[in-house]
C-alpha cells in the first residue's frame, strides 16, 4: 500500500508539473509584454509630438494674424493722412430754425390737472 501510495504521489507531481507553462511559453508571454509597453509608449511619444505641433501651428498662427493687424492698423492710419490732406475742411452745419423746434407740453400731476 505504501508503495502503491507513493506511486500515486510521484505521477500526480509530474502530471502537475507537466500541465504548468514551459519555458517558451513563459519566455514569449514576457516578449509580449514587453512589446505591448513598447508600442504604449511609442503611441503617448506621437501624441505628445502632435500636440506640440498643433501648439507651434496655433502660435504661428495667432502671430500672423496680429501681424496682418498691426499691418491693416498701419495702412488704414497712413492712408488716412493722406486722405486727410487732400480733403476739404469739414463745415459744420448750421443750427435749425426754431420752427423745427417741436411745442413744449404742459405738466401735467398724477391726477391728469395741468399745473
Amino acid at each position: 500500500m505504501k508503495k502503491l501510495s507513493l506511486l500515486l504521489a510521484v505521477t500526480s507531481l509530474t502530471a502537475f508539473v507537466a500541465c504548468g507553462p514551459s519555458a517558451e511559453e513563459k519566455a514569449a508571454k514576457e516578449k509580449a509584454t514587453q512589446d505591448s509597453i513598447a508600442a504604449v509608449e511609442a503611441a503617448k511619444a506621437a501624441e505628445d509630438a502632435a500636440k506640440a505641433q498643433q501648439a507651434a501651428d496655433s502660435t504661428a498662427a495667432y502671430t500672423a494674424a496680429e501681424e496682418a493687424k498691426a499691418k491693416a492698423t498701419a495702412d488704414s492710419i497712413e492712408a488716412s493722412g493722406k486722405k486727410g490732406a487732400k480733403s476739404k475742411p469739414a463745415v459744420k452745419p448750421a443750427d435749425k430754425p426754431a420752427a423745427d423746434k417741436p411745442a413744449e407740453q404742459p405738466k401735467r400731476n398724477r391726477t391728469g390737472k395741468t399745473e
